[in-house]
């Protein structure tokens, strides 16, 4: 079973017969030979053994195979399909609704139909990011996940945002079905008897590997996670030991390889450029399925969308051998399919494959009103045309079974997000570094151009709740969708800001403040940090150039107190009091001097929610607007 396929033993069957046949014609004709001629027989049946022998294997072609592997990262706790997509089909501009789990479950079981060679895949970051995980703690996304029936998960950085015992509930939950998903972070140590994840041994929840028998392949696949952004930018418990991913991935390379495993696969959480560089660095491994980045791949130029690179992305490992490297966006969105075919050594021989947008049956566009209505007639035909001359484009419904399960959790998400709190004047725009065009809303020219950053107005109401600070600063990366202009409710207040955090201050002098940004703005660029880290602020402005060295890249550090009505520049001697988030008041996200503050007891936590705090400031205005240039904190932004 863990060596042949049932196409390897009827090649197999076939060739014995006929060597079977050869075999009884040749020693007839030699038992009559050596009773005319009495010598050759031996030598001639040793050489017809042999050659029978070598004709077996290279026929069956044992070690030869294919395989798809389908796969998801960074879904978020998106559960929900989006509507808000706008995509070129059919040559014009088209409003969509696209994706959500029930979407998922449904295009995974449409490609894996007829076949017994998928592998289905999840690289990380199931939880945290949208209502569902606020009222449900990974519950409603453990359930969509058993839908799929993962053959393995990868943890993620934001599997750690509420700690050990927080990532330890929600696989419990995730243990709840019959599917029993190995989770996977061979990097990952907690301790033994300490953690909530390691309560008798370190491989309670989480393991280093599994060996998967597919298709007659045994295929090992690795879980690798990011190590300094988990540690830096989420919370896991401090006894939890992180090691380096490439010397963890070779070790358990050679480790699969030793038990005569010759498929491998590591399945990361490590950023798409990282997961190139790694393969390059590695012997033996074959695929890499990865997450964190967010990276949507392959050709959708034609439809608006901005790919990082190709669908698969194939390298050269250490050997020299293929590897290919995939990843599949966000959010729910994108189903990845990639088929791999191996030579009869188990290398990777051919790869090729599909980034699948999952699209309902709904296409928006505005009429000469202004407005957005269905299309009908003749624009509906040439847009489905569109679709299916597309092969990443997919009309598909929801998988009837996981859209019940998602309907019973949408009750009380659907409550909560209908209490309206007040208005919003205009878009404002989702941005973590200024210029980086990450809103779905505004083009890049409305950010970091005329104070519409959405961020920078969470600092100012950050400052307002605490009542006593003089500065707040926010991490761009936890801040998580854009506001568009219109009614604006708790529930949007909450994917505003998802995370279980809340507002403290430190004492702080001007010299430590500006450490403390020049640290921020470095972790942001950092490939192995996190463009979360940006910093944002009230009471604060400056202008970067950020091709210069670290600590040197702001200069112009101005300050503005509640009641001031003039800047004046930072005073580094002067002792001010700075909210932020406790997140990363702890040294999270590259804030280190946080940290250090922290430490030295210079910190007090209001306890003041920080996603009620800001729906607490949009109750006292009734509105929200655009804040004035002058108060907007990076006046100037070069590269």
């Amino acid at each position: 079973k863990n060596f042949l396929n049932i196409k390897d033993f009827v090649t197999i069957l076939k060739t014995f017969c006929i060597t079977s046949v050869f075999f009884l014609l040749y020693f007839s004709v030699n038992l009559y030979l050596i009773f005319l001629r009495g010598k050759g027989f031996v030598m001639r049946l040793l050489f017809f053994l042999k050659c029978s022998i070598i004709s077996l294997f290279v026929l069956s072609g044992a070690n030869a195979g294919e395989l798809t592997i389908l796969h998801i990262n960074d879904h978020h706790s998106h559960l929900r399909a989006d509507s808000r997509m706008s995509l070129n089909i059919g040559g014009d501009k088209t409003r969509v609704r696209s994706g959500g789990f029930p979407a998922v479950v449904s295009m995974f079981n449409l490609l894996s139909e007829g076949k017994n060679n998928v592998l289905k895949l999840h690289a990380g970051d199931a939880i945290t990011g949208d209502l569902y995980f606020t009222l449900f703690k990974g519950e409603a996304d453990a359930a969509l996940m058993n839908e799929v029936c993962f053959d393995a998960f990868a943890i993620g950085n934001h599997e750690f945002d509420e700690g050990d015992s927080g990532l330890a509930k929600f696989l419990d939950f995730l243990n709840e079905g019959d599917c029993n998903t190995p989770v996977l972070g061979a990097n990952i140590i907690p301790e033994v008897g300490v953690s909530p994840l390691a309560k008798k041994t370190v491989n309670d929840y989480i393991k280093p590997f599994t060996i998967i028998e597919k298709n007659g392949l045994d295929i090992g696949i690795i879980g690798i996670n990011i190590v300094g952004k988990t540690m830096m930018s989420s919370s896991p418990d401090a006894t939890t030991q992180f090691l380096g991913e490439k010397e963890t991935a070779q070790r358990y390379i050679n480790e699969l390889k030793s038990k005569g495993i010759n498929h491998i696969v590591l399945l990361t959480h490590f950023q798409y450029k990282n997961d190139l560089n790694l393969a390059k660095e590695l012997s033996g491994v074959d695929i890499i399925v990865g997450g964190d980045s967010h990276s949507l791949l392959g050709d959708l130029s034609k439809v608006g969308l901005n790919s990082q690179g190709s669908y698969p992305t194939i390298v050269k490992n250490n050997d020299g051998n293929t590897v290919c490297v995939v990843q599949a966006w966000q959010y729910s969105q994108v189903v990845g399919e990639l088929n791999v075919e191996f030579d009869e050594m188990g290398n990777v021989k051919s790869c090729e494959g599909t980034p699948h947008l999952m699209l309902a049956d709904s296409f928006k566009r505005k009429n000469a009103d202004g407005e957005r209505v269905e299309i009908e007639g003749e624009a509906r035909t040439v847009a489905l045309n569109a679709i299916r001359q597309n092969p990443s484009l997919n009309l598909i419904s929801e998988n009837p079974e996981a859209a019940a399960i998602l309907k019973k959790f949408s009750l009380k998400v659907d409550e909560l997000k209908t209490r309206k709190v007040g208005e919003v004047v205009t878009d404002l725009c989702f941005e973590r570094i200024p210029g980086q065009g990450r809103s779905k809303l505004c083009d890049v020219s409305e950010t970091a151009k005329n104070g519409s950053d959405i961020s920078n107005l969470v600092a100012h109401a950050f400052r307002e709740m605490t009542r006593t600070s003089e500065i707040a600063i926010q991490n761009g990366g936890g801040v998580r969708i854009d506001v568009p202009k219109g009614d604006f409710s708790i529930g949007t207040a909450y994917q505003l800001l998802p995370f279980a955090n809340t507002i403290v201050e430190l004492e702080m002098t001007g010299a430590e403040i500006s450490q403390v940004l020049e640290e921020a703005l470095d972790w942001a660029l950092n490939p192995d940090g996190s463009t979360g880290a940006y910093p944002y602020a009230a009471g604060l402005r400056w202008d970067i150039d950020a091709s210069k060295s670290i600590g040197s890249r702001f200069s112009n550090i101005e300050f503005k107190g509640p009641g001031d009505s003039n800047w004046s520049d930072l005073d580094l001697s002067r002792t001010y009091k700075v909210a932020t988030n406790n997140y990363i008041a702890a040294g999270k996200d590259g804030y280190k001097m946080f940290g250090v503050v922290s430490k030295s007891g210079r910190v007090v936590d209001t306890y003041l929610d920080y996603a009620q705090s800001f729906v607490d400031y949009v109750k006292k205005y009734k509105s929200i607007d655009k804040l004035p240039l002058d108060d907007y904190s990076t006046q100037s932004y070069k590269q």
